[in-house]
C-alpha cells in the first residue's frame, strides 16, 4: 500500500460526502435517535449522527496513527478501543446537534489533516504495526485505508440509504 493510494482514498470518501450534502440539507432537519450504539441491530442513525460520528472517528484514528508513529518502530504499540466507549458515545450524542454546516466543516478540515499528514509519512511509515485491542496486528496503512478512508466511505453509503428512505443500522 502506498501513501498517495490512501490520500486518494480519503480524497474520494470527502468527495462523496460533499456531492450529498445540498440533499442531507434540503431534507433537514432529522429525528435524534434513540439508540446511538451503531453497534446494536436496532440502532438507526440520522445524518447528523454519521456527521458527528465521523467528526469524533477521524481525530480518534489519526490520533492512533500518531501513537504508534512515535512509538520505537519495533514494538507494536497498543491501541484501538471498543464500539460502545463511552467518550465515543458522548461525543456523538454532544455533537449531532450541531448545524450541518459545522460538522460537514469539520469533516472536511479533518480529512484534509490527515490527507497532509500522509504527504509527510513514507510507504515504510504505512507498515508499521500496532496493537489493537481485540484485533491483532494492524498496518498504519490498514489503520488509514479501512478504519478512516473506508468507514468514511461506509458512512457516505449510510447516508445515501438514509435519504432513499431505507435506513441501515
Amino acid at each position: 500500500m502506498q501513501t498517495t493510494d490512501v490520500m486518494d482514498h480519503l480524497r474520494v470518501g470527502l468527495e462523496a460526502l460533499q456531492a450529498q450534502r445540498a440533499r442531507v440539507e434540503a431534507a433537514a432537519p432529522y429525528p435524534t435517535s434513540d439508540n446511538i450504539l451503531h453497534n446494536v441491530p436496532e440502532a438507526i442513525w440520522y445524518p447528523p449522527e454519521v456527521l458527528a460520528h465521523l467528526t469524533e472517528m477521524l481525530p480518534f484514528w489519526f490520533g492512533e496513527v500518531e501513537r504508534i508513529m512515535a512509538g520505537n518502530g519495533v514494538d507494536p504499540v497498543p491501541f484501538g478501543r471498543v464500539a460502545a466507549n463511552e467518550l465515543r458515545i458522548g461525543v456523538i450524542a454532544r455533537d449531532r446537534s450541531l448545524p450541518l454546516r459545522e460538522l460537514y466543516a469539520r469533516v472536511e478540515s479533518l480529512v484534509n489533516r490527515a490527507i497532509a499528514r500522509l504527504g509527510e509519512m513514507t510507504d515504510a511509515d504505512l507498515g508499521r504495526q500496532g496493537l489493537r485491542q481485540g484485533r491483532g496486528l494492524v498496518t498504519i496503512g490498514q489503520i488509514m485505508n479501512d478504519s478512516m478512508a473506508g468507514h468514511l466511505v461506509e458512512h457516505v453509503h449510510q447516508i445515501d440509504d438514509l435519504l432513499a428512505g431505507s435506513p441501515r443500522p
